[in-house]
């Protein structure tokens, strides 16, 4: 599993790629929390993410109340069709803008 985060005015944006599970949900959640700061608008572009746990599942919801708490927004952008049914059915979509591509998911940032 990589993160790569680059800043782009105001918005953080995050690629990662593998699997987010059980024992890389925490790195995932720290790395991006460090380049969040202070910001509160976030786009995590998850094309590579060939997996995501329940642990994975609650990083994303705790990141999305971390930011939410600040008046922010987070874009999950790429989400797999599997990965995609799995936040429909425990109902994690709603919290979550999603969008096809960085281009698209940064206009909803804004």
């Amino acid at each position: 599993m990589t993160i790569e985060t680059k800043v782009d005015g105001i918005n953080v944006i995050a690629t990662v790629t593998g699997e987010i599970d059980g024992k890389s949900a925490p790195q995932v959640q720290s790395e991006l929390l460090a380049a969040l700061q202070d910001g509160n608008r976030l786009l995590v572009d998850m094309k590579g993410v060939t997996f995501l746990s329940s642990a994975g599942l609650r990083m994303l919801l705790l990141l999305y109340r971390q930011i939410a708490a600040k008046k922010g927004k987070v874009v999950l952008v790429g989400v797999s069709e599997e990965i995609r049914d799995t936040m429909s059915m425990t109902g994690f979509i709603n919290f979550f803008t999603l969008s096809d591509s960085q281009e698209e998911g940064l206009k909803a940032l804004s």
